[in-house]
């Protein structure tokens, strides 16, 4: 009866080991497939995707936008992330909320402003808004209107994405934060490219 018992203990054992090796061997295998998606990207693609002419467009819708509402809008784009960042498994949403912190989006006077996060490597579309404008329109929102940017951005409309993007935001935060006279113009306007 003992060896019986040890027998199946060890199958147990074993199985449980293998079912723990396998899942470590399948997330090293995602981590590894990300990392060659981002390295495969290279830094010129962005200036591709987001030329001169783009930026501008996107300059100057940002510009018209907030002359309607008080939000502070910005815009970034990441073309990829460095292999650090990839090792400590840094999301898309987390890099997007770092971004927002170290540029001081959420140090506005009435805590409105937004960010606009592109990753290009994974194609992904994050915003990110501050205490003042989460209060008033809900996430559900703002990720359709993510949806939305990264279904043009598949199809290769990265302008046109973008614009649909401010102007949605712009329709959002014309019902909630309705522009006031001497709006000032507390964030800087030009998108950052990273």
């Amino acid at each position: 009866w003992g060896r019986l018992r040890r027998r199946i203990w060890g199958r147990i054992w074993r199985w449980r080991w293998f079912r723990r090796w396998r899942r470590r061997v399948g997330e090293l295998v995602m981590t590894l497939k990300r990392i060659l998606k981002h390295w495969k990207m290279p830094i010129r693609r962005v200036g591709q995707h987001f030329g001169p002419a783009t930026l501008a467009a996107i300059e100057r819708a940002i510009g018209e936008s907030e002359e309607q509402h008080r939000g502070e809008i910005r815009f970034v784009v990441e073309g990829r992330l460095s292999l650090l960042q990839l090792l400590r498994d840094l999301t898309a949403r987390q890099r997007a909320e770092g971004q927002f912190r170290q540029l001081g989006i959420g140090n506005t006077e009435e805590h409105s402003g937004i960010l606009f996060y592109i990753l290009l490597a994974e194609r992904q579309v994050e915003i990110v808004a501050d205490t003042g404008i989460t209060a008033q329109v809900a996430q559900t929102e703002w990720d359709a209107l993510c949806r939305r940017m990264t279904l043009a951005f598949a199809a290769g409309h990265y302008q046109a994405g973008a614009l649909a993007g401010i102007a949605g935001a712009t329709t959002l935060l014309s019902q909630h934060f309705p522009a006031r006279p001497g709006n000032p113009n507390e964030l800087e306007d030009a998108p950052l490219v990273l």
